[in-house]
């Protein structure tokens, strides 16, 4: 195990950056998940570390060492991909001790690998088989295996489980915690999914357009996101974005205002409030919104409603009998609102 420092990482393609400026370093042990929109820059970082892309600046270190002019093969990272890469014509068995032969490990240490791994992913009735015997999940396991049996420094995972089906990719993600908390190797996992993010990691890395926009536990990020662009990408639902007015004393929206005491300068903002933190309240509302949408979830539904032209999602309860149209009268949590700089997307309340 070892832990990994990326200073100042930027790569380059012709004149533009794919990542800018990456700093963070990940402690020995931890799993840090680096999570974003498509084209962020997160599986450039992970293939940057592995060695499969070169930094065009900055330096990376795996333990205490200085890695940039490293090979892949001498990083001492296992890396598995979304695709999983196993070979078709090996068996379960001689898949998760190809790396070990490699490395021509003796023949006894590599039977004792492949058994202990195949006890931990609860595989050991598949070795004989090959790759196309196998279901997603189990050849998901397999990848694991492989990369597991090498005991590498450093795992890398590029969204491993986003060939799966729901159900499966849910409990296949309870399976990787377990895992790591078992063999404690330095994980970092990329994913665009962000309840992978919030359920898997010790630390989360927001990214964007090729720069860091937070860093910090999941409930850090959720409860204290420090832009527009952190609060609306996770959360599920996403948190309501809704353009507001300042007045000095209220908050407007649309042609609806409720009283408010802030800190901050008469202005135009973005209100941000997550749709658990939003209640239907006859006594005291702030607003009225008419629902336009209803999805049934079981124990709780799901509704949609146009608020002064804008659409917001909330929480309610099945016995409420929602109908379309129905106006809601609604009410924030004032301890759970948050603005945001019209342009720049900075948070600035609270």
């Amino acid at each position: 195990m070892a832990a990994v420092r990326l200073d100042r990482i930027t790569r380059r393609f012709s004149k533009s950056a794919a990542i800018e400026d990456i700093t963070f370093e990940i402690p020995n042990g931890e799993f840090w998940v680096l999570v974003g929109p498509s084209g962020c820059g997160k599986s450039t970082i992970l293939r940057t570390i592995a060695g499969l892309e070169t930094a065009t600046s900055g330096n990376l270190y795996i333990g205490d060492r200085l890695v940039n002019q490293i090979p892949a093969r001498q990083r001492d990272v296992a890396m598995v991909f979304q695709n999983y890469a196993l070979y078709p014509h090996m068996s379960v068995a001689e898949n998760i001790a190809f790396g070990l032969k490699m490395r021509s490990c003796e023949l006894k240490t590599i039977q004792e690998r492949v058994e202990s791994v195949a006890r931990i992913l609860e595989i050991g009735h598949l070795l004989d088989r090959k790759p196309r015997q196998l279901s997603g999940g189990q050849q998901q396991r397999v990848a694991l295996g492989r990369a597991i049996a090498r005991q590498p420094q450093v795992f890398l995972l590029d969204e491993p489980l986003s060939n799966l089906d729901a159900q499966l990719r849910d409990g296949t993600r309870t399976e990787l915690k377990q895992l790591h908390q078992q063999v404690g190797i330095t994980t970092i996992y990329v994913t665009h999914d962000q309840v992978e993010a919030m359920t898997l990691a010790d630390r989360i890395v927001v990214l964007d357009r090729g720069k860091i926009q937070q860093i910090g536990t999941p409930q850090e990020i959720y409860d204290q996101p420090k832009n527009r662009m952190v609060a609306s990408f996770l959360g599920s639902p996403p948190m309501n974005l809704i353009s507001a007015t300042f007045t000095g004393s209220s908050l407007q929206i649309g042609n609806q205002s409720f009283p408010m005491t802030l800190n901050l300068l008469p202005g135009q903002y973005d209100l941000g409030i997550r749709p658990e933190h939003l209640s239907v309240n006859t006594q005291k509302p702030h607003c009225v919104a008419e629902v336009s949408v209803i999805e049934p979830l079981g124990r709780e539904v799901l509704v949609r409603a146009v608020l002064e032209g804008r659409s917001i999602n909330l929480q309610t309860d099945p016995a409420m009998n929602l109908k379309l149209g129905d106006r809601l009268p609604l009410r924030f949590d004032v301890d759970r609102l948050f603005l945001f700089d019209s342009i720049s997307g900075v948070r600035l309340y609270p």
